[in-house]
């Protein structure tokens, strides 16, 4: 997994899809990691009185295996209405999905990170107590 750092000026985890290296490829991705998430979430369900617990399918009502579908596909003119299908959908995410979905394809906030993480490219304070 490749680590990207996202862009800060427009807020902790801004709109990722402005970055230059967003792409169908990048698109493909973060729609595999959107299935990932939402097939994650579980809810339950009560069959013949009994209690299950049920996988979540929002991925399906949002459409993501046909945008997953388009992305991966071979003719330029789908991935190009897959990629507008998966940006109008990103819009409707929560912060929350957003930030899984960020951290499952590998991106992240330079600033939220400490220290000691190696992808941290900050450099320490200088204090001016002297």
């Amino acid at each position: 997994m490749d680590y990207r750092p996202i862009d800060t000026l427009s807020g902790i985890y801004p709109d990722f899809m402005q970055s230059n290296e967003f792409d169908t490829e990048t698109a493909l991705q973060a729609a595999q990691a959107l299935q990932q998430v939402l097939a994650a979430r579980t809810h339950r369900k009560k069959i013949w009185g009994q209690e299950i617990v049920v996988p979540g399918q929002l991925g399906e009502a949002l459409k993501l295996p046909t945008i997953v579908s388009q992305l991966s596909g071979k003719i330029a003119k789908r991935r190009d209405k897959g990629l507008e299908q998966f940006k109008e959908l990103w819009d409707t995410l929560s912060d929350s999905t957003r930030r899984e979905v960020l951290t499952v394809i590998g991106w992240y906030d330079p600033e939220d990170l400490d220290w000691d993480d190696k992808r941290s490219n900050r450099r320490p304070t200088i204090s001016n107590d002297d």
